[in-house]
């Protein structure tokens, strides 16, 4: 592959000497004609793999019709996407938004809003917990509270008091007069694939019934059945009031997504919240797509199934390189592989393989592939970790060797 001399791309991103020219289902091809198989999905964005017929269809139709007309107007394909969601969920509304730190900021300001709007605006304060996080605007950094993310942007915005994660008397000290609510996420992602007990869900469930709180999850990445089921807190037996989705919504295309109850959604009247681009035209017929994909009969049925399949298989790798690799953990198909060697170390190995994984916090490095993955990918993945593995640990013989 060429380097160009110069990018002008803002350096924030560590890339890879590596790009794609096109995928098929799990699939990338380089622009150098080498293939790799795709367990990044786009960090859990291509729920549906690359260049899904069905979605390819939906845009391709789209594109003929309407890109843009604001909100200006009514948007009938709009309200289908928000009373499908709706229907499959708790939710009563949904905001539209580009991505997921802009539902995560619609979540925040509705939480705040409630109050506001019954008489209390004191009540502004967020709950958050440890190795979380919630996005990249200043709010969103905020809420996520890592001093690695927050540095050199000013004083953090307040309003957010971080505890640990499964700390429920911490969070007990934490609510005070001016508490508005409780931000989780089902499953931690960039937190290294971390989780609290289903008891420590529902004792937030009853901490917000009884302190008058909104209990808000995060589902940007746990969302659209990354863990066996079409969101989270479906497999937590616990309700939230306020819900953030974006990632898979549409299934490559950009757009976010904030769920709320008709009570905690009382304050949002119009002129309280908005996007010039939310609910595009195109975005919407990619989301839509998605679930008709989705919702079909056995869809999570599979997920699940090859879930259990690569947990299994991923299990057995670790038992027979205990030096390289310490544990397997997750929900669905986000599943994260607890390493010994530095987890960057083992994201190069594996894409040495032709495998592509991302890290995560606490050395994991995840698994994202997308749900329509089958057996033979899977077993095509273990096969590449495994290579991975021996190719690692003889790299670690050569340098004892030299030293």
């Amino acid at each position: 592959m060429t380097k160009s001399a110069t990018s002008h791309l803002l350096p924030v991103f560590a890339r890879a000497d590596l790009g794609f020219e096109r995928g098929e289902g799990a699939w990338l091809i380089a622009t150098n004609g080498e293939r790799y198989l795709d367990f990044t999905s786009g960090v859990a964005v291509n729920a549906l793999g690359h260049a899904h017929p069905h979605l390819v269809a939906a845009l391709q139709e789209q594109a003929t019709k309407l890109w843009h007309m604001s909100n200006l107007f009514k948007s009938p394909d709009g309200e289908r996407l928000a009373a499908r969601l709706c229907e499959a969920s708790f939710a009563d509304f949904v905001f539209f938004a580009n991505s997921g730190a802009e539902a995560m900021e619609c979540a925040i300001k509705i939480t705040r809003k409630y109050h506001a709007a019954k008489g209390h605006p004191e009540r502004y304060r967020i709950v958050t917990f440890d190795g979380a996080f919630h996005g990249r605007t200043l709010a969103t950094l905020a809420a996520t509270g890592s001093p690695k993310y927050l540095e050199g942007f000013g004083p953090p915005v307040d309003g957010f008091d971080q505890v640990l994660l499964g700390d429920l008397e911490a969070v007990k000290k934490a609510i005070g007069p001016q508490t508005a609510g409780i931000l989780i996420e089902p499953l931690q992602g960039e937190g290294g694939v971390r989780a609290a007990p289903h008891a420590f869900f529902k004792a937030l469930r009853q901490l917000c019934d009884d302190n008058g709180l909104l209990l808000i999850f995060d589902e940007v990445q746990t969302g659209m059945g990354r863990t066996g089921d079409l969101f989270a807190y479906k497999r937590l037996g616990v309700t939230p009031d306020v819900m953030s989705l974006a990632k898979a919504l549409g299934g490559g295309f950009p757009i976010g997504a904030c769920l709320a109850t008709a009570e905690a959604a009382a304050g949002m009247t119009p002129g309280s919240h908005g996007s010039t681009f939310g609910g595009n035209p195109l975005a919407v017929a990619a989301a839509n797509a998605v679930l008709d994909v989705m919702l079909k009969p056995g869809f999570f049925e599979h997920a699940q199934k090859m879930s259990l399949l690569l947990k299994q298989k991923l299990a057995s790798v670790v038992d027979r390189h205990p030096d390289m690799l310490a544990e397997v953990r997750g929900e669905g198909l986000l599943i994260g592989l607890k390493a010994v060697v530095p987890s960057g170390d083992l994201v190069t190995a594996l894409r040495d393989q032709k495998l592509l994984t991302v890290g995560a916090g606490e050395n994991v490095v995840r698994f994202l592939p997308p749900l329509i993955v089958t057996e033979a990918e899977i077993e095509e993945s273990v096969q590449r970790l495994e290579r991975a593995c021996v190719a690692l640990s003889a790299r670690q013989l050569k340098q004892a060797a030299g030293q």
